[in-house]
């Protein structure tokens, strides 16, 4: 099986592994695994940050995030397609009774006017105390259901300026924020530094079985790691999954730049199907988002699968492909005529057999 679902499905290497099994370890939940605060420490480093805590996941790191820099009831903006928004079992509004307040993003970006446009404006006849205060503003990149797409740098510092104008905290959901680097050439703590938080994955692009970082002001942090017990997140002798993510952190980062290679030829080649409908221009780093002119996507990744290529339906009619350290050039190769059979198979399938799937993948 060819498993372009996503960028999670990776396998630890040989190397990762005995990293893993030979790994110090100690008891985290006192701060006592050496290989957890080595982590901790260089990517704190790689981000500018004074300080970083490690957490098993991107959402657990997001809505940590969100929980210390707001209190219920409080406003957060998002764009209308945020990961963290659509795609983290509604935890802003479960696990820090927030509102979200939605941007209109393009592919996941949007500017500083939209920002402002959202606060609305003040009046001395309107009491402060019936809307909600907004507190905190969130970006994502690159982004996921905008297909991998990568902030602008400069609009990135324009909309937290916006923000922090009007005294808005600024996080960013930088889970696949390695791969922007790779692309652009700008460092990660560049891209980081409009940011007041930041969390970063290494189990999407990195290829590490388990773990994201959040970073900040070292009294920030101090304040998230209440919250990552609250949520559940204290691990004990936590330096063997650790391990792999300092392992994929220090020697995984630089190849990133051929699972970006691997998605153009993917795009390239199914974009010469008919039933195929692509903008190859969107396809910036490790994600292919396209869409069918009349197979139903739900049946196609069902056919899909059954040949041997594993897919996400992202709608009635859209799909979703990610590339990773794992997939080889023959499995590029393979996937595209495994997924020219599947439409083969099913072109002639009637309008009303169509899948209702909901966009949130």
């Amino acid at each position: 099986m060819i498993d372009l679902r996503s960028d999670t499905c990776s396998r630890p290497t040989e190397a990762m592994r005995r990293a893993m099994a030979e790994a110090a370890v100690g008891d985290d939940v006192y701060r006592d695994d050496p290989t957890v605060r080595l982590l901790e420490e260089r990517t704190a480093a790689l981000l500018g940050k004074e300080d970083a805590v490690y957490m098993v996941t991107g959402t657990m790191t997001n809505q940590v995030a969100i929980r210390a820099h707001t209190e219920p009831g409080d406003a957060v903006l998002f764009d209308q397609n945020a990961h963290v928004y659509l795609l983290e079992g509604g935890a802003p509004a479960s696990l820090s009774g927030v509102l979200p307040r939605l941007l209109p993003g393009v592919r996941g970006i949007f500017s500083p006017e939209d920002v402002v446009a959202a606060l609305g404006v003040p009046h001395p006849f309107f009491p402060t105390t019936i809307p909600s205060p907004v507190k905190l503003l969130c970006v994502e990149s690159t982004h996921n259901i905008g297909g991998g797409s990568i902030w602008p740098l400069q609009q990135m510092e324009a909309v937290a300026a916006a923000a922090r104008k009007h005294e808005i905290s600024v996080h960013l959901d930088g889970a696949r924020l390695w791969h922007a680097s790779a692309k652009t050439g700008i460092s990660e703590a560049d891209y980081s530094a409009p940011f007041d938080t930041v969390s970063v994955c290494f189990s999407k692009a990195l290829g590490a079985p388990v773990g994201s970082c959040l970073a900040g002001p070292k009294e920030f942090i101090a304040r998230t790691r209440r919250f990552k017990q609250q949520f559940g997140g204290g691990f004990r002798q936590a330096g063997i999954i650790a391990a792999g993510a300092l392992y994929a952190l220090e020697h995984h980062r630089s190849r990133l730049g051929e699972t970006h290679a691997r998605a153009r030829i993917f795009a390239r080649q199914i974009a010469s199907y008919p039933e195929v409908d692509i903008d190859l221009a969107t396809v910036e780093t490790n994600i292919v988002r396209f869409r069918l002119r009349s197979v139903p996507a739900g049946q196609f990744v069902e056919e899909a699968h059954r040949l041997g290529v594993h897919m996400l339906p992202s709608g009635p009619d859209a799909l979703r492909a990610v590339f990773y350290l794992d997939i080889t050039d023959s499995d590029v190769e393979r996937a595209t005529e495994l997924i020219g059979e599947a439409l083969r198979q099913l072109e002639h399938q009637p309008e009303e057999n169509r899948l209702a799937v909901n966009p949130q993948y």
